[in-house]
């Protein structure tokens, strides 16, 4: 039997401004910035990680900046995910849709889905973003934000992948990561683990072919799913390489270790342990206030520093 994953550990994304980016998700959106670090693979460039005041795996989206002048916006389309889900309480609607309102964001008129209201918007990079709001156990911790307690996201509620082939999607993600099909309804194919976990459905809509979307500030660079340590990991990998699924090396991510491989709509999937999570590196109450490298880049800190435009920070006293 194929080892299982357990719903959504992190969304990546790209943006553009990080100064902006950072405002927006914390000051706007009341997220914790849990981790101020760079791309392991492009250390001249920030990685930012949000999250509820922990950082708890299905809470927290991370963004490359590419703020260089020649990073072309992103474009959603076929083999992305186009939309990423925050949960709030079903009386938190008129709040969000207040305080959005407030900050200059555009909001489309809320719509029923599977049952539950969804507000949907978009971040300063257009980067696709909903609400959707439902009962949920207290999954995660409040973030030390501008949030009232009984407003505040409470981690991932899904996302929704866009794909020229739905199909083909869905019976990967059924034999090799675990799901099954919980819903149809209005074009939307719905994929549950059996996690109770935050960030357990997915979302596949089938769109035209042509154009897909591409790489840039606004788009998600990949999606990842939670498995429990190395070792659960591990047996995922002997699995799928078995069977002739292609599927990257253990990287060590420092807060967690992960491995990648695409789906057959191209969408990039990473799979990342739940441990040993971001209070590796630096105490919980200091989540986010300085730049954290991996051992191996501290020796570069200097020109890696001077490298990165500076950042005004959230006061997370």
């Amino acid at each position: 039997m194929t080892e299982k994953v357990y719903g959504i550990h992190h969304i990546t994304a790209i943006a553009g401004d990080p100064q902006r980016n950072i405002d927006f998700y914390t000051g706007v959106l009341g997220l914790r910035l849990v981790k101020l670090t760079v791309n392991f693979d492009d250390p001249g460039t920030y990685h930012l990680y949000y999250g509820d005041e922990q950082g708890r795996p299905g809470t927290v989206l991370t963004f490359f900046a590419w703020s260089g002048a020649g990073a072309l916006p992103g474009r959603a389309g076929a083999g992305q995910v186009t939309a990423v889900a925050f949960t709030a309480p079903p009386a938190s609607l008129a709040y969000w849709q207040e305080r959005l309102h407030e900050h200059g964001i555009n909001t489309a008129p809320p719509v029923d889905r599977f049952g539950e209201p969804v507000l949907a918007f978009r971040d300063p990079d257009g980067l696709g973003l909903e609400i959707v709001f439902t009962e949920t156990p207290a999954r995660s911790s409040p973030s030390a934000g501008p949030i009232p307690v009984d407003h505040v996201l409470r981690g991932f509620h899904s996302a929704t992948l866009s794909l020229s082939d739905g199909e083909a999607t869905a019976a990967f993600m059924r034999r090799w990561l675990g799901f099954t099909l919980t819903g149809e309804r209005d074009g939307r194919r719905r994929l549950t683990t059996e996690d109770d976990g935050s960030g357990t459905p997915v979302d596949l809509v089938t769109v035209p072919p042509a154009p897909n979307g591409c790489m840039g500030p606004g788009a998600v660079h990949h999606i990842a799913w939670r498995t429990p340590d190395e070792e659960s990991q591990h047996r995922l990998l002997v699995e799928l390489r078995r069977h002739g699924v292609e599927a990257s090396s253990v990287r060590d991510r420092t807060y967690f270790r992960s491995i990648y491989l695409r789906e057959p709509g191209g969408v990039l999937f990473e799979v990342a342990t739940d441990t040993p999570g971001f209070a590796v590196d630096e105490p919980l109450e200091r989540l986010g206030r300085e730049l954290r490298l991996p051992p191996w880049l501290e020796r570069q800190r200097s020109d890696i520093e001077q490298a990165l435009p500076p950042l005004r920070l959230p006061n997370n006293e």
